[in-house]
């Protein structure tokens, strides 16, 4: 059976989707991007700004289904230029510790609203 995690703390779903699911012991959520769930709209700062603002809805999704950073065991970075992969890198370690989930990070050709970063990842109770 799976169960629908919602939050206010992260942006709403701009399709149909949901921001997670839970099945089980595991938690899936949806891409973040970043945007501000207070203002709608992407922070100031490139890359660094907007993988903070990814990673913190994230984090909020997580804390709403009672998980934490610590819980994710998997993630999947997509960036828009792979030259911000090093920059995305060292936001990213600020938000894990070892053991590290596992990542794929992949470049692709445009994201929503002309994002740099969406970030998904899977969580485990």
């Amino acid at each position: 059976m799976k169960e629908a995690i919602a939050t206010t703390k992260a942006p709403g779903a701009i399709g149909p989707y949901s921001q997670a699911i839970r099945v089980g012991n595991f938690v899936y959520t949806s891409g973040q991007l970043p945007i501000n769930p207070a203002t709608g709209a992407f922070p100031d700062g490139g890359i660094v700004a907007q993988t903070r603002q990814s990673l913190l809805n994230v984090q909020a999704i997580l804390e709403e289904a009672g998980l934490t950073m610590a819980n994710v065991v998997k993630t999947t970075v997509f960036l828009a230029d792979m030259g911000d992969f090093a920059a995305m890198n060292g936001v990213y370690s600020e938000f894990f510790k070892e053991p590290f989930p596992a990542r794929s990070a992949v470049a692709v050709k445009t994201l929503p609203k002309n994002a740099l970063v969406e970030i998904e990842v899977v969580a485990a109770s």
